[in-house]
């Protein structure tokens, strides 16, 4: 059966560009802490903002979805699920919603990431919520053509029970200790969990929902105001090649967890960043909201949808915005691209 050595993993993780994430990162959670004591008014804003992109987001990823109309009263509670991906949806809701309130309450223990994936699936009556997979299951890669190709092979089911428990008896010795910083070790338990595979079905939003929990009790709260999962699912392809990357040889114990880590560190940071340019946009009074949504689209790089600048001034309503837009386009201080819902706009800097 697979080792679990998260220390020796750890040392081997202490690169120069793995330091240099870790001091942004910790940087920007010192910036966290204070805005948190000094701008709760401003915060909750945000948080519904989150928690909807995080349900949307990490749904859409496993090709569970629903209309935006129905996501975003799904997730605020202002109607009951219908279909089987509503159900899902719903379920991921209230893990979402447990994960906020309760995280202190949660330790990484097999009893309780059972009973998490158990809520996962409260609304849609399937039985396999709450329980180890019975049967083998395999990680494949679906073609254009029709056919599939294995990437990967998990542990067995008979051996599923015992390196779930190996697997948090190890992390919680290694985070326990003051010696390890847990930005390393998360994105190590989670490419474990994945390897494992140990549901029948939710494997990855259990990932990602175990990814904002261990977050949540190193006091890492980012994901709780800006959309990890919607980070993750903007950037789907390089997520898969990560995991391929660092999954490879795990079963022999010599995989490269690096791929991997960096890749979360990048989404954590990223996050932090998003999180410090809304609450400095929100928290700028002297900005009219015409000037705001000029100013989100004066510092993104690339291009910018409508409904991406609304989610980063959630104060700002539909028409002031699209008011806005109008203006701009017609100064030619911003360029309309494309058409539709498909619509999106970049600053014109050759106006600059």
């Amino acid at each position: 059966m697979r080792h679990f050595d998260f220390k020796s993993e750890y040392r081997k993780l202490l690169t120069p560009e793995t330091v240099a994430y870790l001091a942004r990162i910790h940087e920007y959670k010192g910036q966290q802490d204070l805005y948190t004591e000094a701008k709760s008014d401003i915060l909750a804003e945000l948080v519904d903002i989150a928690r909807i992109q995080s349900t949307e987001a990490s749904n859409r990823i496993e090709g569970i979805i629903t209309t935006e109309e129905r996501l975003k009263k799904i997730v605020l509670e202002k109607t009951m699920p219908k279909t089987r991906s509503e159900k899902e949806i719903a379920g991921y809701r209230d893990v979402l919603a447990t994960i906020h309130e309760s995280h202190d309450y949660i330790p990484p223990r097999p009893g309780m990431i059972l009973q998490l994936h158990r809520d996962l699936y409260k609304f849609s009556g399937k039985s396999t919520g709450g329980s180890y997979k019975i049967s083998d299951n395999l990680i494949a890669e679906e073609h254009s053509d029709g056919t599939a190709t294995v990437r990967f092979k998990p542990v067995p089911a008979w051996e599923t029970p015992e390196a779930m428990a190996r697997l948090c008896d190890a992390f919680i010795t290694a985070a326990d200790s003051e010696e390890t910083d847990p930005l390393l070790l998360i994105p190590v338990f989670i490419l474990d969990f994945l390897c494992i595979h140990p549901f029948n079905d939710g494997n990855g939003r259990m990932s990602r929902l175990l990814t904002l929990l261990l977050l949540y009790r190193a006091g890492y709260n980012v994901g709780k105001y800006i959309s990890i999962e919607k980070l993750i699912s903007d950037s789907k392809e390089t997520y898969y090649e990560v995991l391929r990357e660092s999954s490879f040889d795990w079963h022999e114990g010599t995989n490269d967890y690096a791929p991997f880590v960096r890749y979360m560190l990048g989404i954590i940071l990223a996050a932090y960043r998003e999180f410090s340019s809304r609450v400095d946009l929100l928290a700028n009074k002297a900005l009219s909201k015409a000037d705001r949504v000029k100013e989100i689209i004066r510092t993104t790089s690339g291009k910018i949808t409508k409904s991406e600048i609304m989610a980063k001034c959630p104060d700002i309503s539909q028409v002031t915005v699209q008011r806005a837009l109008a203006d701009l386009i017609s100064n030619k201080d911003i360029i309309k691209i494309g058409g539709g819902r498909y619509t999106a706009y970049a600053w014109n800097h050759d106006k600059d």
